[in-house]
């Protein structure tokens, strides 16, 4: 399967990076932004609303070919879809299905603060 360029959106990879701060507690955060190219769709599908429920409206899946993503390493990474590459990300990876030509990634924004964003 090829990805179509016109249909392709640059998206901000963040890695999850756990650091110590000055009293030795651990402090977690998000490591640089790396840029790929992804076609973002909404999640659907009959399977996706038994296993997520109403969680399904929050999720997006995105089509990529790129090893910046890799099956079982990087779930849980954030990915700035609709903010800077500087700001946190707004939404985190759930699950990543290889396939032999492409990688599909199912994303889920994040809650901000008491506003449900």
């Amino acid at each position: 399967m090829r990805l179509r360029p016109q249909d392709l959106r640059t998206i901000n990879l963040r890695q999850r990076v756990n650091t110590q701060d000055d009293e030795g507690n651990s402090v977690k955060g998000w490591g640089d932004a790396v840029a790929i190219e992804a076609n973002v769709q909404p999640a659907s599908g009959q399977l996706n609303a038994s296993i997520y429920g109403e969680r399904l409206a929050y999720m997006k899946n995105l089509k990529l070919q790129s090893d910046s993503v890799i099956e079982n390493r990087d779930e849980g990474c954030g990915v700035c879809l609709d903010v800077e590459a500087d700001a946190e990300p707004d939404y985190t990876i759930v699950s990543i299905s290889t396939f032999a030509t492409h990688k599909n990634v199912l994303i889920e924004r994040l809650e901000r603060g008491g506003d449900g964003r």
